[in-house]
């Protein structure tokens, strides 16, 4: 008998067990999903407006000419520069292994070729990922901003320009570093197979922060 009771405890705790397996997989798979749609929704999105600055993320470059990914950033940027959207661009981005320049000084190079006063442009040329350009674009941002008011913990605003797959990561790791972001993406598509990978990103980084996310992937 007390053989007969145990067996029958271990059964229902199998299945307590499997039917706990099935919910979090169908609730696992819910989440993904709607991450999924919010990736993709964002990536139709474009939330210019009045900012402090115009961060540029940081792309390939090829001994200091822009890659053409790079390039349509800095094109989209300084048109709305040329809106008078915001009084700064920053460029983003650090250098390979055996690389003569940065992403970062490569934009700087490129747009003031372009007629932008260098007093206009900031280099922030230290970050090899997302979360590490938009943090040291933070730090120099509120330190400018701090020099010019006596409120802290600013939450400066910036229009931030990158693919359009990117946005609802971007919009998520800037807010984590203390900016106030509006996302103005370039005009380039969104191939599935990017729309996937920024929905395992996003399904992370929301569960173990963004810093984390960048630690674990770099």
């Amino acid at each position: 008998m007390a053989d007969d009771q145990r067996a029958g405890r271990v059964r229902v705790a199998w299945r307590v067990a499997r039917r706990l397996a099935v919910i979090g997989l169908v609730v696992g798979a819910l989440y993904v999903t709607a991450t999924f749609v919010q990736v993709w929704h964002a990536s139709k999105q474009d939330h210019r407006g009045a900012a402090a600055a115009i961060v540029v993320m940081g792309a390939a470059q090829y001994d200091g000419r822009p890659s053409p990914a790079l390039q349509a950033r800095l094109d989209h940027a300084l048109d709305l520069y040329r809106q008078g959207l915001a009084p700064l661009l920053v460029t983003t981005g650090s250098k390979q292994e055996g690389d003569r320049f940065t992403e970062g000084f490569t934009g700087y190079r490129y747009l003031s070729s372009l007629g932008v006063p260098v007093d206009d442009i900031v280099v922030v040329d230290t970050g090899t990922n997302t979360w590490e350009e938009l943090w040291a674009t933070s730090v120099e941002l509120r330190r400018r901003a701090q020099n010019q008011s006596t409120v802290t913990n600013l939450h400066v605003r910036v229009v931030i320009v990158s693919d359009a797959y990117h946005s609802l990561r971007l919009e998520h790791t800037a807010r984590e570093v203390g900016l106030d972001p509006l996302v103005a993406p370039t005009s380039h598509g969104a191939s599935t197979k990017r729309l996937l990978r920024e929905t395992a990103a996003v399904s992370i980084g929301r569960i173990v922060g963004y810093r984390r996310l960048a630690e674990l992937t770099s």
